[in-house]
């Protein structure tokens, strides 16, 4: 277990605003990790990633994104995607100050999302990209792929899907990675659906560290 503190840096344009966790022993590594569309820094799913990473010496922060710091409930809008890159560019920067080795960026669903059209235009702002539950088309629409800045990413990126996803099959997803450049793994969760086994109280208790070792096994 780490020790979580409060997290602002109100000055910034947008301002960065989350939960801070500082390993007890640490790597010089750090991530910052953010939320889905209907969620926000406090979910369950983001407290056990950022948890189970600090345990293995990462220094961790879990950020709201500027939509939710402006509204408490509800999903982002379209006009909002923009400064929420923003506010992931200046989360990102904020954590190069704390660490002094690499800086990984993610998120759950949209937050993810955001955080690879990010750095499909700023490729040199994160050293990898862990991305859960991306959402690759809306659910029953398999059409309307996402996945028109995947040509430019070149941050190696993991994938963490699971194979009862509507946003996305692990079949749809493996295609659909096929489009990046750079170096990309998708791990398939078996049996869960798009909060990853994570909803309301639910925890899915192995899970974070399923991820944990994934990831360190794909950015060794």
């Amino acid at each position: 277990m780490s020790n979580s503190e409060q997290f602002a840096v109100t000055f910034l344009d947008p301002p960065v605003r989350g939960f801070l966790h500082r390993p007890s022993k640490s790597n010089n590594e750090g991530l910052v990790f953010t939320h889905g569309a209907g969620g926000n820094s406090k979910s369950s799913l983001l407290i056990a990633l950022a948890e189970a990473f600090a345990g293995a010496g990462f220094t961790v922060l879990r950020c709201d994104l500027p939509f939710r710091q402006s509204r408490g409930f509800g999903p982002p809008r379209p006009s909002d995607s923009e400064r929420d890159r923003q506010g992931l560019k200046n989360a990102a920067a904020e954590m190069r100050k704390l660490v002094s080795g690499r800086v990984f960026l993610g998120g759950q669903s949209y937050g993810g999302r955001q955080a690879t059209m990010l750095c499909a235009v700023e490729p040199k702002l994160a050293d990898g990209l862990l991305l859960t539950s991306y959402p690759l088309h809306p659910p029953g629409k398999p059409a309307q792929l996402r996945v028109q800045h995947f040509p430019d990413l070149r941050t190696p990126a993991l994938f963490i899907e699971g194979t009862r996803d509507p946003f996305g099959t692990v079949e749809e997803v493996e295609k659909a990675l096929k489009l990046i450049p750079a170096k990309t793994k998708l791990i398939p969760m078996e049996g869960v659906g798009h909060d990853l086994g994570f909803s309301g109280k639910k925890k899915s208790e192995d899970l974070a560290e399923k991820v944990l070792k994934s990831f360190l096994d794909f950015f060794s």
